[in-house]
This record gives C-alpha cells, sequence and structure tokens, in this order.
C-alpha cells in the first residue's frame, strides 16, 4: 500500500489520456485502465509515501501555496525498468520546485518517501501502462506516438491510495 501526491488533470486532458489507456488495451497491452483495482486516474505523482499518517500528510500538504495551474508537454515515450512505460512531460524547473516542497512537507509527518521520488532522482511521469512484455513494445509505441504531441493541464491535486484508488482532494494545486 502506498500514498501519492498526485497532480490530476482537467477534463479535456484526462479525456485524451483515458482514450490512450483505452486503445492500448485494444492493442492487447494492459493499461492502468485495467490494472489492480481499476480505479486508477490519470496523474502525475509529486510523492509516493510508503509509510504515512494520512491525515498529517493531507495536513502539511494543503498548508502549501497554491502554485495553480500546471501545463504539460507530453512527446516521448518513456520505459522504467519491470516494464513500466509512461509519456514523457517537458516541465519547467518550477514543478521541480513544487515537488520538493510537497516531499519536504509530507517528510515533514514522518512519512517514508519512496527513493524514486527523492527531489534530483524524481522523473516526472504519466504512467500508461504498468507492466510491457518487451515483444510488446513496438505495439505500444504506435499506440503512444498516434497520440502525442499532447498538451495537458493539471488543474487539482489529491492524495490517492495506490492498492484502493481512494482519493483525498486538496484544495490548492501545490
Amino acid at each position: 500500500m502506498a500514498l501519492a501526491v498526485c497532480l490530476l488533470f482537467d477534463e479535456r486532458s484526462e479525456r485524451a489520456l483515458r482514450q490512450l489507456w483505452q486503445r492500448v488495451e485494444g492493442a492487447g497491452i494492459s493499461s492502468l485502465q485495467s490494472h489492480t483495482h481499476g480505479r486508477h486516474v490519470p496523474h502525475l505523482s509529486y510523492a509516493v509515501l510508503r509509510t504515512y499518517d494520512v491525515a498529517a500528510v493531507t495536513a502539511a500538504v494543503a498548508a502549501l501555496p497554491d502554485g495553480g495551474q500546471v501545463r504539460l508537454h507530453f512527446d516521448g515515450l518513456g520505459l522504467f525498468r519491470r516494464g513500466r512505460a509512461w509519456l514523457i512531460p517537458g516541465v519547467g524547473a518550477d514543478v521541480h520546485v513544487r515537488q520538493e516542497r510537497v516531499v519536504a512537507a509530507a517528510e515533514g509527518t514522518g512519512a517514508d518517501l519512496h527513493l524514486h521520488y527523492r527531489p534530483g532522482w524524481w522523473v516526472p511521469h504519466c504512467t500508461v501502462a504498468p507492466r510491457v512484455r518487451r515483444e510488446a513494445l513496438a505495439t505500444l509505441a504506435v499506440e503512444v506516438y498516434g497520440t502525442l504531441p499532447l498538451e495537458a493541464v493539471a488543474d487539482r491535486a489529491a492524495l490517492i491510495d495506490s492498492s484502493t484508488g481512494e482519493q483525498w482532494p486538496l484544495d490548492g494545486i501545490p
């Protein structure tokens, strides 16, 4: 079980990302649409916490300044180990500063941050498919590059329990 502090997308961007998930599923590759509990939403995670107190993390992150909407430009396909495929966003330095603030706030509650979300190690990404087999990569690339480039807007934020999909919306966008 993990808790993620996430940017969530406006209606147009979310619809485009969900349509990509549907195309990927139609090509025979499991996307976040069908992964685990099936309640995943398109998102970009600032932080993933392995141990935490939801109320404390919510309060700490909610106390951060509202930075307003985040504009992202997706124009590439990335891969992490174990076959996680994701969209590569172009982001400004301000997004990295925001991520560092979120991490500091969450860790200030005693939460245990996942290693890959440490500032300086964090790679901004929007997951498309969590486990892609090597032989399916070309098919995935065809579907992704048939969608890209994609301009997206994150217009809200939430804490999300990755094991259940439960969300705790934030009033602002850290």
